[in-house]
Order: C-alpha cells, then structure tokens, then sequence
C-alpha cells in the first residue's frame, strides 16, 4: 500500500470515530450504508459532525462543499491534507 492510500484509511477511521462519538451510530453501520441521510440524520447531527472533522484537521469546510456521505468527508479531508503538505 502507497502512503496515499493508508492515509485514506487513517482518514477514514478518524472520521468514523468522530460520526460515531457525535451520533451513537455504530460504526459497522456506517461502513456499511455511509450515506449520512440513509442514516437517519438531520442538519444539525451534520452541523456537528462538519464542526469536530474542522477542529480534528485544523481546516474549514465550506458550506457550498457537499458533505453528505462518509465518503464525502474523507475524500474532503483527503484532499486538504494533500494540499496542505505539498
């Protein structure tokens, strides 16, 4: 594995903890369905969720970026993190 790749999954495991600690979904759910409106959640569990990966990374996630899935914020996260070190 590349270091791309495990720190996609890094990525990914944090980011499943943190939807987890702030929703109570089990994570073996959330791996498996990963669209957070399938899920059953509102706004305001997202508002929630959008606010602790922005304190976790240290960066912002504006509001025009479509964060509806877990997939969504690791790609996201991804993304910046590349940036950031480049």
């Amino acid at each position: 594995m590349n270091n791309v790749s495990l720190n996609t999954q890094a990525i990914q495991n944090e980011v499943v903890n943190i939807i987890t600690s702030v929703t109570n979904i089990n994570p073996n759910r959330l791996l498996q369905v990963r669209d957070l409106t399938r899920l059953g959640l509102d706004i305001i569990d997202v508002v929630d969720i959008i606010l602790q990966v922005e304190k976790t990374y240290q960066l912002t996630i504006p509001d025009e970026v479509p964060v509806y899935t877990l997939d969504d914020f690791v790609n996201y996260v991804s993304t910046q993190t590349l940036k950031q070190a480049s």
